[in-house]
């Protein structure tokens, strides 16, 4: 059989279905393998419940394990009606569980004919479509030869084959990165194979999946990670939508401020990645208040995530540079979501992130600070974080400010180690420069992707009106390196400097 002849069937997770290029084989089972916290009943009942609810395909659940009252309270807490299914004839239970009130007693070789039975009665009496066993680990618990208990399981397979129905077998492991199964035969009696891990990194659990085995169809390889959402179970997240094919916009828009626009030769395109870096104290912030306060005074909905200050403490600092976000907000201008970065994962985080933009629909969205979710991730992790985020920001064509915090106070600092200068569109750097005893701000645009932009260090200020770019400092070198250092400059120069820019 070739490949384009095996038919796929939708998970109920659509960045699972794009790992498995379309789904599970039709008429196979498939093993879940995963250590305890990993999600395997979790993706089970969303397998079963997504069925049902969007694709009419009823379900039958096998518990080896915890009993039905158990799992219909704990579907209830992802949004899954499992009790109404049932009421509605689209889903059976087969409790196989161990009850301590049931005296169990091994007299002899065991079989599963009892229980092949009931199974093969449940699935033709709801006319179900895919099935789900949880777990079979248990089973060896009970009974203790495993080659009795694997040519059982292997009984069962058949009898899900025979039966037509799409299958999802999950079983316990005892590590992240170990063999595949508890007892080492699990992974014999299904056509594929996928391992959910919760591995812990930097005091941080990751949730991934990976495909090990496939028999006779294409997938995609690597592990994923994924989280478990309120009302959307399992989400898996892929680089889905994000091949570089997205349309490119000529339209520039309003940083904020004039002199940026003047900078930048016309502004910002529209679909731009921009990210702002510099000490804290600089006026990463207020930037993103500027940008904010440009969108709305041309009608704009901007949405702002903060990572490091309250909602009320960003409306608090933005009246005291003359900017009434509540006032914008009342209009429907503005919207902020504050959140500590360590109440969530990253991934989790990102979700969030796309269910608000799709629910807002804002023309420009602020993150401050990238620097506050860099600390409660590994790197990898970090890393696979912007890339999502922006290929979804480019995908959805939105005008986007980045902020992230230089780690010296003074002096040139690399925005390359966090793999975030290539994904952006423009660079713009906040520094402090000490010049005679004093400290001065300054403002540069390192990179503008496509557009032709001001390449010297302005001086900037911060008043009660917000954020004024000046005239380049023609007198000092060095700022960049952390040395400044004054250079003689003709004076006719200088004044010419101070006259373009309306400097003091």
């Amino acid at each position: 059989m070739s490949l384009t002849q095996i038919q796929r069937m939708p998970t109920g997770c659509p960045g699972l279905d794009h790992v498995l290029a379309g789904g599970f084989p039709t008429g196979r089972s498939t093993l879940l393998s995963g250590t305890a916290g990993s999600g395997k009943t979790v993706l089970a009942l969303q397998f079963l419940h997504d069925g049902v609810r969007d694709y009419d395909q009823r379900g039958v659940f096998l518990t080896f394990e915890e009993r039905p009252e158990q799992l219909r309270a704990n579907a209830a807490s992802l949004g899954f009606d499992i009790a109404g299914m049932e009421e509605q004839g689209t889903w059976a239970f087969v409790d196989a569980s161990y009850h301590p009130d049931r005296d169990e007693q091994q007299v002899g070789p065991f079989d599963f004919g009892a229980l092949l039975l009931r199974l093969r009665h449940a699935v033709e009496s709801v006319g179900a479509t895919r099935v789900a066993l949880d777990s079979v680990g248990a089973v060896f618990t009970r009974y203790q030869d495993a080659t009795v208990v694997r040519r059982e399981l292997m009984r069962v397979t058949d009898l899900l084959r025979e039966l037509g129905v799409t299958a999802i077998v999950t079983s316990e492991r005892a590590e992240e990165y170990g063999q595949i199964g508890r007892h080492g035969v699990e992974e014999f009696v299904c056509d594929n194979v996928l391992v959910l891990r919760n591995a812990l990194e930097q005091e941080t659990r990751r949730r991934t999946i990976e495909v090990l085995k496939m028999r006779g169809v294409d997938h995609l390889t690597g592990e994923f990670p994924f989280t478990i959402v309120p009302q959307s179970g399992i989400v898996v997240i892929t680089l889905e939508n994000t091949a570089l094919n997205a349309p490119s916009a000529d339209e520039r828009i309003h940083s904020g401020l004039d002199e940026l626009d003047d900078m930048c030769n016309g502004g910002m395109f529209r679909d731009s990645i921009n990210l702002v870096s510099g000490a804290t104290g600089t006026g990463k912030t207020l930037l993103v208040s500027e940008f904010t306060r440009g969108g709305a005074s041309r009608g704009e909905r901007s949405l702002i995530f903060s990572f490091e200050e309250s909602r009320s403490q960003l409306f608090r600092n933005a009246a005291g540079w003359g900017m009434d976000f509540a006032d914008l907000e009342s209009q429907g201008l503005v919207r902020v979501e504050a959140a500590y970065p360590e109440m969530s994962s990253l991934e989790d985080h990102l979700v969030r992130i796309k269910r608000v933009v799709e629910e807002y629909q804002p023309h420009r969205i602020a993150i401050d600070s990238l620097s506050a979710l860099e600390r409660i991730a590994p790197e990898r992790s970090y890393r696979e974080f912007l890339i999502g985020l922006t290929a979804y920001i480019k995908h959805c064509q939105i005008a986007a400010l980045l902020t992230s915090s230089a780690r010296n106070l003074l002096g040139a600092t690399s925005v390359t180690d966090a793999h975030i200068s290539t994904l952006t569109d423009m660079i713009m750097l906040l520094r402090y420069v000490e010049i005679g005893g004093a400290v001065r701000r300054g403002f540069m645009v390192l990179k503008l992707r496509g557009s032709t932009h001001d390449k010297q260090i302005h001086e900037f200020v911060i008043d009660s009106n917000g954020m004024s770019i000046r005239a380049p400092f023609r007198d000092v070198t060095g700022i960049l390196a952390g040395s400044p250092q004054r250079v003689a400059v003709l004076e006719e120069e200088y004044d010419d400097m101070r006259y373009m820019f309306n400097g003091d």
